[in-house]
């Protein structure tokens, strides 16, 4: 089965650092083109548009995967159950007793819209469409990724992914958002570190708010098991340009800031291990 996301990565790890961007994907499949109720473009606020782009320019050695599909397609960083049965004829009450948040909102697995309230869809797919998508699609990014994490793991004692997204402009003014799931996907120390890089950089900040984190923090984030997950949001004017569609000269900058927040990340997980090894 051919892989719908890329996995760029040494032979064996490099870095305690695992990179993921779930939500850059541009690849539209005619199936998907077919059943929609809008214009193509109405489906780009859903993208973390060329975030990939930054990543790539950021990474040195560790391990990078890039989901070539679109959200609108799948949403990795939904559980596999936050179906939405206004989009969805395989959705079950039984399974998610009280919808999410997302769900209600209209940003499930599968989304019914992009911006505002406007239906992206023709009709209800039917159950062994979306469920094909979770065999073949998100069941196996997020196996490759708890893969990278273990071996990141297993190589240096601790493992830390950093799961890269971007946002529109805040009203507060915050350009990077880091979220941890309210301390519950990583260790304090790692958020400061990284939050530290990003205000040198000149970035203003915030923690969890408005974003803390989704499905792929909760499921691959084990602090006790000394796996630590941390979201981080970019906004999108610091790298594209105005139409916010291509990337300007801002991009540089933004990845020189990420790989120093990576670079921080490893070497804050490299001198906790040789702590604890010293004690």
């Amino acid at each position: 089965m051919d892989r719908s996301f890329d996995c760029h990565a040494e032979t064996a790890p490099q870095s305690p650092v695992v990179l993921s961007v779930p939500h850059a994907g541009r690849d539209y499949p005619l199936a998907l083109r077919a059943a929609l109720a809008v214009p193509l473009k109405t489906l780009l606020p859903l993208e973390d548009r060329h975030v990939d782009a930054v990543a790539l320019a950021a990474r040195g050695r560790e391990t990078l995967l890039i989901q070539r599909l679109p959200r609108a397609w799948i949403d990795l960083n939904r559980a596999e159950n936050e179906r939405d049965p206004r989009v969805d004829e395989g959705a079950r009450t039984t399974a998610l007793p009280l919808a999410s948040a997302k769900v209600k909102t209209g940003l499930g697995l599968v989304p019914r819209r992009a911006v505002g309230n406007t239906p992206l869809w023709r009709r209800r797919f039917d159950d062994a469409d979306i469920a094909a998508r979770i065999v073949r699609h998100h069941r196996p990014y997020h196996a490759a990724l708890a893969s990278a994490l273990a071996d990141a793991r297993a190589a240096f004692g601790v493992a830390i992914l950093l799961d890269i997204h971007s946002m529109p402009p805040l009203s507060s003014g915050a350009r990077i958002v880091l979220g941890d799931r309210f301390g519950r996907s990583a260790s304090a120390r790692f958020v400061a570190r990284a939050e530290g890089v990003a205000r040198r950089a000149g970035l203003q900040t915030a923690l969890n708010l408005p974003y803390a984190g989704g499905h792929i923090l909760a499921t691959h984030g084990r602090p006790t098991d000394a796996v630590h997950a941390i979201q981080i949001e970019i906004d999108r004017t610091a790298y594209l340009d105005v139409t916010l569609d291509h990337p300007d000269a801002g991009l540089d900058r933004v990845a020189a800031m990420l790989r120093q927040m990576i670079a921080g990340l490893a070497e804050e997980a490299l001198s906790s291990r040789f702590a604890a090894a010293a004690e």
